[in-house]
């Protein structure tokens, strides 16, 4: 059975009349009862009966168009979102870490799709670790990722787009409150908030502390700064955590590091060899003009 056979067979049913069917259809009488033969014989009933000089459709052609325009309909919708893909439509999966869903994200994607050409884009949203994100991105869910920087993927290109200045965050009663800035040994000297391991700024702040050889002691992990804060404001601990826009509690000090300048990069990630829709490519084009370096 062929795409032809099937449109054939909806002009057939519908004109009930083979030789008008075939100047529609543009093709020979012959051919076109050949067609429906065919088409009958490979089904095993009969469509059609004649009915004075024309055709009608058996109880069997009808339940069979039945189907026949809802495949015809799913196949011309599916040519016209592909056209649509291929020009200036289209919709991008993206995934981002936590801490860009307040309004990095929002802001940015609004950006792009107030350009004109952009006009006719939608996107998906989806807020996940950094290892999720990158597993979507090799499993073709995402599109583009915003994300920590993941070493051995080769597959994967990773471009700077934010640079995160990283603070100390204290209680507002807390005895470091009263200063602008504060040492990062002060971790080893009060309970921490940390962030959760899994995560791409808990693995960066493992390996900040490895090197630097700081052992802090970590009461609590939790997933990205929103929590961290929270934690922080009930004076549980303080916290190692990137200065990012919603850090914004009144019951919290923002200090900066007296003794080290550190910072955290948050990278766009997407597959390097893989075919993308001319509005992802316009969208990642867009990122590379705001990126840190």
């Amino acid at each position: 059975m062929t795409l032809n056979q099937l449109q054939y067979f909806q002009t057939v049913a519908r004109l009930q009349h083979y030789r008008q069917a075939a100047e529609v259809l543009n093709i020979s009488q012959p051919s076109l009862s050949r067609a429906m033969a065919a088409l009958e014989e490979e089904l095993g009933v009969l469509l059609f009966e004649k009915e004075g000089r024309g055709i009608a459709l058996t109880k069997y052609g009808r339940m069979f168009l039945e189907y026949t325009d809802r495949i015809l309909d799913e196949y011309e919708a599916a040519v016209y979102k592909m056209k649509q893909l291929s020009n200036s439509g289209g919709r991008i999966d993206i995934g981002y870490v936590f801490p860009l869903a307040n309004y990095y994200i929002p802001h940015t994607v609004r950006s792009f799709l107030n350009l004109p050409e952009n006009k006719n884009v939608t996107f998906s949203f989806n807020q996940h670790h950094t290892a999720h994100i990158i597993q979507a991105i090799k499993n073709d869910h995402y599109d583009v990722g915003f994300c920590s920087y993941v070493d051995n993927e080769p597959d994967l290109e990773f471009i700077p787009i934010i640079k995160q200045e990283m603070v100390l965050i204290v209680p507002k009663e807390h005895p470091l409150a009263s200063q602008e800035s504060a040492s990062l040994q002060e971790l080893t000297h009060c309970p921490v908030i940390g962030y959760d391991r899994f995560s791409g700024l808990g693995d960066y702040t493992s390996r900040l502390y490895r090197r630097l050889g700081i052992k802090p002691n970590i009461i609590c992990e939790c997933p990205d700064e929103n929590a961290i804060m929270a934690m922080v404001s009930e004076n549980f601990g303080i916290a190692l955590t990137a200065n990012v826009d919603i850090l914004t509690s009144p019951n919290i000090r923002i200090l900066k590091l007296s003794d080290i300048n550190l910072s955290h990069l948050v990278y766009m990630a997407y597959l390097k060899n893989r075919y993308q829709i001319p509005a992802v490519k316009r969208f990642i084009a867009f990122m590379k003009e705001k990126a840190v370096m």
